[in-house]
């Protein structure tokens, strides 16, 4: 037997073994109950798992625009209320402009599929968008925001896409309309500082009327925020997966899950 063909014969061997593992932490996951309330998924590695496969980079963010579906589905599977997908970030703009150009075509085409996937709809998945996508090509904005109105009554599992997205754009946008309120209201600003608390500013992000996520899952091994709901992750717990996005199986989901159920929160007591 030579290398390749043993390669292959291990590689069978094991899958029924990750079959029953990932049965027994799925059943373990949903024994404990627990589960978070707000889940935030920062999806990283595509271009590197791309570069592992001697692939484009285009071949690595189509295949993990593909993962994204998987994911959202296992939430639904699990109960998850609200969930937040981290896409593309404010930074990902100024990367090279070709891969911008493919990155804002792929979301085109995906919020176009989305606007008739079954799964959405049988599953009453409201989708809404934060982030700033002023500046992106006006076809593009012109799908999201379909997908968006196509979702809006829905009352099941909400759904942020974070796109264009930066955490500190958020709060610097929430306090321009926070004070742009008060200005209407008559405030002075010497009124709105001696006013002003955490709750005033939490009102008027764009998660507002959401709860702050609980547990954030990051993927490809890097560990850091990177601006992901700066302001709303305060207390979240962290999870850090060495898989790069396109390669997070279901059991490294439930794995993940599984160490939020360990967990307990204190929030500084």
């Amino acid at each position: 037997m030579n290398f390749k063909k043993a390669f292959h014969f291990l590689e069978d061997l094991q899958k029924p073994l990750y079959w029953w593992y990932e049965r027994r932490v799925l059943k373990a996951v949903k024994a404990h109950g627990k589960m978070p309330r707000h889940l935030g998924i920062i999806l990283d590695g595509n271009r590197r798992f791309a570069r592992s496969l001697n692939k484009e980079i285009k071949a690595g963010h189509e295949i993990g625009a593909h993962k994204a579906y998987e994911v959202l589905e296992w939430c639904l599977a699990l109960g998850i209320p609200h969930v937040t997908l981290w896409v593309f970030s404010s930074d990902n703009k100024s990367r090279d402009p070709k891969e911008v150009t493919d990155l804002l075509e792929l979301f085109t085409r995906e919020a176009a599929k989305m606007v008739h996937d079954p799964r959405i709809h049988a599953n009453k998945v409201r989708i809404k968008l934060i982030g700033q996508i002023d500046e992106f090509p006006e076809q593009t904005r012109e799908a999201l925001k379909q997908l968006e109105d196509a979702t809006k009554d829905y009352q099941g599992l909400l759904l942020h896409i974070a796109i264009g997205y930066g955490g500190r754009e958020e709060i610097v946008g929430a306090v321009k309309r926070l004070m742009a309120d008060k200005v209407k209201e008559g405030k002075t600003l010497a009124e709105l500082a001696e006013s002003l608390d955490v709750s005033h500013i939490g009102n008027y992000l764009e998660t507002a009327g959401a709860p702050d996520p609980d547990f954030i899952i990051r993927t490809s091994g890097e560990i850091r925020l990177s601006g992901f709901l700066l302001w709303q992750s305060a207390y979240s717990e962290y999870y850090f997966c060495d898989a790069y996005w396109p390669s997070f199986r279901r059991v490294d989901f439930l794995r993940a899950i599984r160490s939020f159920q360990d967990r307990e929160r204190r929030f500084g007591k």
